[in-house]
């Protein structure tokens, strides 16, 4: 029979084991609500996306939380002379390559008043010049329909802007308007759908609903070390339970 002093020798790491496997198992069930969130969260996305177009917010009833994706439509004038390039990479036409370029921001002034910034969509680095494109520069009232997008943070490896140039490296709605000198700017920007037939750049409906998924994954990953855990004590307790009840019979 096992010595008492073998299993007041398991209490520490014991409870030890306890305090990890409480930890992984709390991680699991963590990544079983992210998945149910997130899943929630693309459902929302794709419907509202797919949704008839309606006005934008007022730019004080803005909500990221609750507007952000939703399918909107907007009437007013582009003032080209002000527009904005922000780098960004966009799928070539051969499958698996990407196309090195710009995205077009473009102030347009509502017909109702006020300014929001238009994602026209992307162009090419050699038609990064406004002049090697005019093509596609759309004058006069006109209607556009997107999807409201946020503004979006500069991460920390995100290079900083250079408003002289024109040019940026993340939807920064607020320095954009501040660069171009627009005072009435929406808190927000649409990235314009893409126009059937379109042959002219920039080209829009750039933006794709690809969300990653992998919390069920992470769930799995967290219950398994936790399995490995209660396999791994209980190896030891067996094996330092069994080697004392040895030793105690050995000196019998």
């Amino acid at each position: 029979m096992p010595r008492a002093s073998a299993w007041r020798d398991l209490v520490a790491p014991g409870i030890a084991s306890l305090i990890a496997l409480a930890i992984l198992l709390g991680l699991g069930i963590w990544q079983i609500e992210r998945k149910t969130w997130k899943e929630e969260l693309i459902a929302r996305i794709v419907r509202q996306t797919r949704a008839e177009p309606v006005a934008p917010p007022a730019p004080d009833a803005w909500d990221p939380a609750r507007d952000e994706f939703r399918h909107v439509r907007v009437s007013g004038r582009f003032a080209n002379d002000r527009e904005a390039l922000v780098h960004g990479l966009a799928a070539g036409e051969t499958p698996g390559r990407a196309l090195q370029g710009y995205y077009v921001i473009t102030p347009l002034l509502r017909a109702d008043g006020g300014t929001v910034l238009i994602n026209r969509g992307f162009v090419p680095t050699e038609l990064k010049a406004q002049a090697d494109r005019r093509d596609g520069l759309i004058e006069g009232p006109t209607t556009v329909t997107g999807i409201l997008r946020a503004s979006e943070p500069r991460a920390m490896f995100v290079p900083e802007a250079d408003p002289a140039r024109g040019e940026w490296f993340n939807r920064d709605v607020a320095g954009i308007a501040a660069a171009r000198g627009i005072t009435d700017a929406a808190p927000y920007l649409i990235e314009a759908d893409a126009v059937p037939g379109q042959t002219t750049w920039p080209r829009g409906g750039q933006l794709k609903v690809d969300l990653p998924n992998n919390h069920l994954q992470y769930a799995f990953t967290w219950f398994a070390l936790a399995a490995c855990l209660i396999g791994v004590f209980g190896v030891f307790a067996y094996r330092r339970l069994h080697d004392s009840d040895a030793a105690g019979t050995v000196k019998e």
